[in-house]
């Protein structure tokens, strides 16, 4: 981690990069003197520069909440979920309309892409996603991405389009996630209300990141994340591969500066071991129906060989899931080990709990020795990294 000032560039930066961009509404309510159409605008003016340099973009926004308060007169975004959504509804068609507007005056094209966490939470339906969004990208199109807040129900929320904008950028093999925010930059501490907060300049690895992660905050009132949520989001892009920025969104002249390669704001390195699509799709996308407790040997297995999990290995089933549905694994010491498929449901797993590989074998024949297989697990980052092979 380091914390002060940098100024040097960034390799391949503005060389035919695939980029994905996170504008959130504490920025597109625009500050006095500058208003959402400005605000707007300027990322317009800014992406159309990059396509020029031959880099690939796609945008995800909030707002849609925002400008459908201000268009109703509303004074504070509301807190009953049909109230949200009904607010989304009146202002999406706005936040739409100000994006096609300023970007066909730099003669682009733009998509509306509106996601629920139940998008990507099915594997087919997560590959389709990433279909759609390759073919615009290859059309030339920018897409406009939005969590679908008129119809999304509290379980199939992302929460924050930090997270959205983070498996966006995996899901298209994205070289880099940009994080545009209304402070400069990463701090160890709050500075609105830490004095000694430092500014940091860059996380170089999971490690570091959990240490600054401990110190986030939390969001405004008009907004749904915080830093907190954007530690989260560079969690899930870092680990699968994906450089994140984090920066200013306030002053166009940073997002311009970032976009032609300078160092500006907080980097945020890549994994150097990534997870591949699969696994990375295993660990951030989905949404867990149960728990498997294992015992000591099993969590060895997994963590140090790449094993995969054995019935004998399971001590506790928790929650109701059926075959081939995804569940988190936990260690003997209750701490999260990885996610993964199963290939039994909990009814039939609480049915051999406690038996041996022989009883095993004579309820469920040879196929029920292997809960979950290697190549459908993953550890998650709370876990120890398994050695080099």
């Amino acid at each position: 981690m380091t914390v002060g000032s940098g100024s040097e560039g960034l390799s391949q930066a503005g060389s035919g990069l695939r980029r994905v961009i996170k504008v959130g509404t504490s920025l597109l309510r625009g500050q006095p003197g500058r208003s959402t159409t400005a605000v707007i605008t300027d990322l317009a003016t800014s992406l159309a520069r990059a396509r020029q340099r031959g880099d690939s973009v796609a945008l995800v926004t909030s707002g849609a909440v925002g400008l459908g308060c201000t268009a109703l007169g509303m004074e504070r975004r509301p807190s009953e979920v049909v109230a949200l959504q009904a607010s989304a509804a009146v202002g999406q068609g706005r936040l739409m309309a100000l994006y096609q507007d300023a970007f066909a005056i730099r003669g682009l094209a733009v998509a509306q892409v509106l996601l629920t966490r139940g998008d990507l939470v099915s594997r087919r339906r997560y590959q389709n996603a990433c279909r759609t969004l390759e073919q615009l990208l290859a059309w030339g199109v920018v897409p406009i991405v939005n969590e679908n807040d008129t119809l999304a129900t509290d379980e199939l929320r992302f929460g924050d389009n930090d997270t959205l904008s983070a498996l966006v950028a995996v899901a298209i093999g994205a070289q880099e996630l940009v994080l545009l925010t209304d402070i400069d930059r990463l701090y160890s501490g709050d500075p609105r209300h830490d004095p000694e907060a430092r500014p940091i300049d860059e996380v170089r690895d999971l490690a570091e990141l959990e240490q600054v992660g401990r110190g986030a905050g939390g969001g405004g009132s008009w907004g749904t994340g915080g830093m907190g949520t954007k530690i989260t989001a560079a969690r899930i892009a870092t680990t699968s591969g994906v450089r994140v920025r984090l920066a200013d969104g306030r002053d166009p002249a940073v997002l311009e500066a970032l976009l032609a390669g300078e160092r500006v704001g907080t980097l945020f390195h890549s994994s150097t071991s990534p997870l591949g699509n699969r696994k990375g799709w295993l660990a951030h996308a989905v949404l867990p129906q149960g728990t498997l407790q294992v015992d000591d040997g099993a969590a060895q297995a997994l963590i140090h060989r790449g094993a995969s999990l054995l019935a004998v290995g399971i001590r506790a089933v928790e929650g109701r899931f059926e075959r081939h549905q995804p569940v988190r694994v936990l260690g003997g010491d209750g701490r999260e080990i990885g996610r993964g498929l199963v290939t039994l449901g909990s009814e039939e797993l609480e049915g051999i709990l406690g038996l041996d590989r022989a009883a095993i074998h004579r309820k469920l024949g040879e196929a029920g020795d292997t809960v979950i297989h290697r190549d459908h697990f993953v550890l998650t980052p709370a876990a120890p990294d398994p050695p080099p092979p």
